[in-house]
């Protein structure tokens, strides 16, 4: 069994770099809400909020991405040691994909309190 406590930086880097790669390759949710994410980062440009703005939608945006990765994780996990339908492993597994809507919901509050900043001119 590989040991991953205390690696150096670059080793930990490559390992968390590895898993957002298996989750972009792995998971079409993680791929959209990137995608998302990119997409209001480009009108942002656009836009030039504040930059109080940019951090919001970054952490909102960020949090989003996380969650979906914990998911993933999560299911990975749960389907490798509990193969078979089990209702205990169903509870984690909803309990993981209900983190990422609460994370969805609060980012799409973001994008709804920053369009009404932009077009009430506020």
């Amino acid at each position: 069994m590989e040991i991953r406590k205390n690696q150096p930086f670059h080793r930990r880097l490559r390992n968390a770099l590895a898993g957002i790669a298996h989750g972009l390759r792995a998971e079409r949710s993680l791929r959209v809400q990137g995608l998302a994410l990119l997409a209001v980062l480009v009108a942002l440009a656009i836009l030039r909020p504040p930059p109080l703005w940019w951090a919001l939608v970054i952490l909102a945006g960020s949090g989003v991405l996380a969650a979906e990765l914990f998911n993933t994780a999560v299911e990975r996990l749960a389907d490798h040691l509990h193969p078979d339908s089990h209702p205990e492993i169903r509870i984690v597994k909803d309990c993981a994909a209900a983190g990422v809507l609460v994370c969805s919901a609060g980012a799409l509050g973001v994008a709804i309190a920053l369009a009404l900043q932009l077009f009430r001119g506020s």
